[in-house]
């Protein structure tokens, strides 16, 4: 209930949508009630059984009760105009009580439809938003298609489970108090006994609940297995055709996809249970009051007449529908409650990098970012930086430098404050990052990294990524990166699709697609992780090119695999294992004999020089 309560949270303002549904519910289900009320009176027509009519009072002008008014007209009919006319009055109100009690359901729908649409867009938004919100380490741990399960498949069955709900609640419950109040006033007796079913259903369906919810858990996660594999076997498509692994990732899917088919089908047969047992015991007390009120009427022993109790039983026949609906409802939402659970979770996970509250909105940044004693873990225990002190001041370019898996990406992530440190101090201008706001901080940082990130769209928009940039903006960075010759040689120009993750350009066209954006946004401070290390000779030229552009009067850090391109850089840190073990400029570190930066440059010049020989 308290999970149902907070995803309603999401159907803000409630009364908007509650108060014509339950109205529009209540005269639905009275007409509704009312079209077999009116049987009786056919009834009594076809078996002769009015006897001699006695004409009724007319009912007071404000008196509500539709029963009287229309017993009052019958009669008056019956008397004046015969029974023939008395039963065309009957058909024809219960052409109209039927069509009232349709156009009533139909608006219902439309409204609990709205509900549903709007709560589960809100819901998926602001699951999505704090999805996005959240620091780069929750998804280091977590597995992406699981989160897009949760945006989709988990979303959309709370989508149905809430319209269960609402049905049950609202209009199958009026149903049933109006089915019940009418056989209450036709029969205690016979009402009182056929109330056996409520408890009974209820019974069972509260002996289900508990299985069923965990049932349902597991299908979510089974389902999320699934769509985590499917996501890593199309992002990994070509590795997978490379290694003839077709079979292998089909075999991984099959068993993903067979165990969720197990679970969901488990879950199915213990769901289904509770409907087909409401309706067998609905219809075995149906049975039961024909064969005790029936031989009660031929013994003319009963307080009713035949036709009344013909009635009675078209009436007591519908209550079953409803009963099967609640009975289906409270058996199917444990599936909508696992699906909301898992959601909230997310929703409910504090992100680890939070701004404070008098977090500082606008940054300029004039002097310096200096590094104090920066200690680093991605999990306890596990140390990735030890005691990292440095200083960028404005305007220098300072290049980081290392064995792979040494650290250096790390201490990139920390000035944008992707990760916060375990400990010690990264300051801009004298101020703790964690005292400024994170946009405040981002909006002075450009970044490239070795993978270009492009996203399934037009040139013009990722480049303009993020701004409202003009066309004129847009080209005029395209041409500092060139890339702007080879977006006009394309057809759509810079209107043309990227494709999935840029998959229709090449690396060296995607990589300065992505010194655009950087150029466009024109950062004081950038932020270059191996942004050439994966091209080939000539598209590092044309990048190395845009960047030397971008680069100029910018403070800068980069990571470089290839030593050639950080000669000219202010400040050269060398890491190795987390630690800082050489720093100094190009030529102090290569008069270092017997230098960890000595022997990366000879051993990249030696490589070089064997290109070279094999190329001639």
């Amino acid at each position: 209930m308290k999970t149902y309560l907070r995803i309603l949270f999401y159907a803000r303002p409630l009364n908007k949508y509650l108060v014509p549904f339950v109205l529009c519910s209540i005269l639905g289900s009275l007409f509704s009630v009312l079209n077999f009320t009116l049987l009786q009176p056919v009834f009594e027509i076809l078996f002769n059984q009015m006897g001699n009519v006695v004409a009724v009072p007319k009912p007071a002008t404000f008196s509500l009760n539709v029963s009287n008014w229309f017993q009052y007209y019958f009669v008056q009919i019956v008397i004046n105009h015969g029974k023939l006319k008395a039963l065309q009055f009957v058909c024809a109100t219960l052409i109209v009580s039927v069509l009232l009690a349709n156009i009533f359901k139909y608006i219902a729908v439309r409204v609990i439809e709205t509900f549903k649409a709007r709560t589960v867009a809100n819901l998926r938004q602001a699951v999505f938003e704090k999805t996005i919100s959240l620091n780069l380490g929750f998804f280091s741990n977590e597995r992406k298609g699981d989160l897009m399960s949760k945006i989709t498949t988990d979303v959309q069955e709370i989508e149905s489970s809430v319209g269960r709900v609402f049905n049950a609640l609202g209009k199958e419950i009026f149903m049933l108090v109006f089915f019940f109040t009418t056989l209450f006033l036709m029969s205690v007796k016979l009402t009182m006994f056929t109330l056996i079913i409520i408890p009974v259903s209820g019974i069972l369906i509260g002996t289900l609940s508990k299985k069923l919810k965990e049932n349902a858990i597991e299908v979510q996660e089974k389902l999320a297995n699934v769509v985590s594999l499917l996501d890593e076997s199309l992002g990994g498509i070509r590795v997978i055709k490379g290694f003839n692994a077709e079979n292998f990732i089909k075999s991984r899917f099959k068993a993903q996809n067979f165990g969720y088919r197990n679970a969901l089908l488990k879950m199915y047969f213990r769901q289904e249970i509770a409907p087909p047992f409401s309706e067998f015991m609905g219809i075995l007390i149906v049975a039961s009051i024909l064969l005790y009120g029936g031989s009660l009427v031929l013994a003319n022993q009963f307080e009713l007449k035949a036709s009344t109790f013909l009635s009675y039983l078209a009436i007591f026949s519908q209550v079953l529908r409803p009963a099967k609906e609640i009975a289906n409802a409270f058996s199917g939402v444990q599936r909508g409650v696992a699906a909301g659970e898992r959601i909230l979770s997310l929703i409910d996970t504090p992100s680890g990098i939070q701004d404070p509250p008098n977090a500082q909105n606008f940054v300029a940044f004039n002097h310096k970012i200096e590094f104090k004693n920066i200690n680093f873990e991605y999990e306890k225990g596990i140390s990735v930086l030890q005691n990292i002190n440095f200083e960028l001041l404005k305007g220098q370019t300072l290049a980081l430098v290392g064995s792979s898996g040494g650290g250096k990406s790390t201490i990139a992530d920390l000035i944008p404050r992707f990760y916060d440190p375990t400990s010690g101090q990264i300051l801009i201008d004298g101020q703790d990052l964690r005292n400024l706001s994170q946009n405040a901080l981002r909006n002075l940082m450009g970044i490239v990294t070795q993978e270009s990130i492009l996203f399934n769209d037009t040139i013009f928009n990722n480049i303009a990524f993020g701004t409202e940039a003009s066309q004129a903006e847009v080209e005029a960075a395209a041409k500092i990166a060139n890339a702007h010759q080879f977006i006009i040689e394309n057809p759509a120009g810079y209107q043309a699709i990227v494709g999935d993750r840029g998959t229709k350009l090449s690396g060296g066209q995607r990589q300065r697609l992505s010194i655009a954006r950087a150029i466009l946004k024109n950062p004081p401070i950038l932020i270059l992780d191996e942004a050439t290390s994966a091209l080939d000779t000539e598209s590092e030229k044309l990048v190395q090119e845009a960047l030397a552009y971008l680069m100029q009067n910018r403070t800068t850090l980069v990571i470089a695999h290839r030593l050639s391109t950080i000669q000219s850089a202010s400040l050269i840190l060398v890491i190795h294992q987390g630690q800082i073990i050489e720093q100094g400029t190009h030529q102090q570190l290569i008069d270092v004999e017997d230098g960890f930066y000595r022997k990366l440059s000879m051993m990249q010049t030696q490589d070089t020089k064997t290109d070279y020989a094999k190329k001639g």
